[in-house]
């Protein structure tokens, strides 16, 4: 070894299952909780296809667009210093503003991105950008 930490094998965080909201906070959580740990990693986020026609914005405990934009801004440091990737698993129909926002990559997240539909291509660009 030459000094630097291993990455640990890429890390898995399914939000397929959850409105959109809460698939984010939930998200946000997981990759502070990650980069919290100091340790470099990479995630393949499996995200949730977009709801059957308009449906009414979660309410309750799910935090607002801007606590999960403050969220971001917040570990957007520790996501520049110890993500090697984020790989996005995606249904091809989702919203433009969602597809925007997974693409955007370093920008948004600090760190590089990918965006597939397939999460055998997502897990072995996640696998590859651990030994990057």
């Amino acid at each position: 070894m030459d000094g630097q930490r291993a990455v640990q094998e890429p890390r898995e965080i399914d939000a397929s299952g959850l409105p959109m909201e809460h698939a984010q906070a939930v998200i946000l959580d997981a990759l502070r909780a990650l980069t919290d740990r100091k340790e470099p990693f990479a995630a393949v986020l499996l995200m949730p296809a977009p709801p059957e026609g308009r449906t009414p914005p979660a309410s309750g405990d799910v935090p607002s667009a801007a606590d999960r934009i403050r969220t971001l801004k917040a570990i957007r440091p520790g996501l520049t210093a110890f993500c090697r990737g984020l790989a996005f698993v995606a249904p091809a129909d989702i919203p433009s503003e969602r597809a925007a926002a997974i693409h955007s990559g370093e920008q948004l997240w600090g760190c590089p991105t990918t965006a597939t539909q397939d999460v055998t291509a997502a897990r072995a660009w996640a696998e590859a950008r651990t030994r990057a």
